[in-house]
């Protein structure tokens, strides 16, 4: 279900039956000359449009302004679209907050750039993980009172936070691909890896046509192929699948 054409008691059943929420998070940055600037939310958006088919998320409004940085290439002509991480924070607290006023519980965000070192944090998930944190908190003082989690109540918070109920499990912010992915797919920066993706889950972003091979990492997009692209889309779906707590269709 997309969020912005569901009704309210649409929005009542999804928060009734606890419905994944799901937030695709990304930036418009320059990957070489044959793919399009979206594609690091691209990868997201398509992968949720296939998991829709399966079972019952809400997908929101994806976000496209992300702290591209200016790391790989200067902006000019090139497309990069660069928001301080300091001005995400404040926005992504406002947008948690507005969904948890809303009665969502079950909040996620996929984010596919700057992932390799994803426990470590790059600054548009490091914002997103901070303005998480700063919503949850204040909307539990603020609903619960002070002194919330050391009252007698909340005896059992570890038992739930083992079961992934604790209100700190609320919203999560989640790498489209994980290390262990990683492992078995190349990660790179416009290369095989990101190219193949896009072969398969949205070609119109692929132009080999215009591809240009001066920059060291493009250079391995010439190997890429939509087959190699279905087994990282596989792979992709299969981690999705599992922290949002879905099962894979029957075939």
């Amino acid at each position: 279900m997309r969020y912005e054409m569901m009704f309210p008691h649409q929005i009542r059943a999804a928060i009734a039956a606890n419905t994944p929420v799901v937030l695709p998070l990304g930036v418009l940055e320059y990957h070489g000359e044959h793919l399009a600037v979206g594609m690091d939310t691209l990868a997201v958006t398509r992968a949720l449009d296939l998991l829709e088919k399966e079972a019952e998320i809400v997908i929101l409004p994806p976000f496209y302004y992300g702290a591209a940085s200016y790391a790989v290439e200067k902006p000019e002509g090139l497309g990069s679209v660069q928001v301080d991480s300091g001005a995400l924070h404040p926005f992504a607290r406002e947008l948690f907050t507005g969904l948890l006023r809303v009665g969502f519980r079950n909040i996620h965000a996929f984010i596919h750039h700057q992932t390799e070192n994803f426990t470590v944090g790059m600054p548009t998930d490091l914002a997103f993980k901070f303005g998480a944190r700063q919503a949850i908190f204040a909307f539990l003082e603020k609903t619960r009172g002070e002194g919330w989690w050391g009252d007698n109540a909340m005896a059992d918070y570890y038992a739930k936070q083992a079961a992934h109920s604790d209100p700190f499990n609320w919203i999560r912010i989640h790498p489209l691909m994980t290390a262990d992915t990683i492992s078995h797919y190349p990660f790179d920066h416009a290369g095989e890896g990101e190219t193949s993706l896009m072969m398969a889950m949205c070609p119109e972003a692929v132009d080999m046509e215009s591809y240009s091979p001066e920059r060291w990492y493009v250079k391995s997009a010439e190997t890429a192929s939509a087959e190699t692209g279905a087994r990282g889309q596989s792979l992709i779906l299969a981690h999705m699948r599992k922290v949002l707590g879905l099962s894979a269709k029957p075939r």
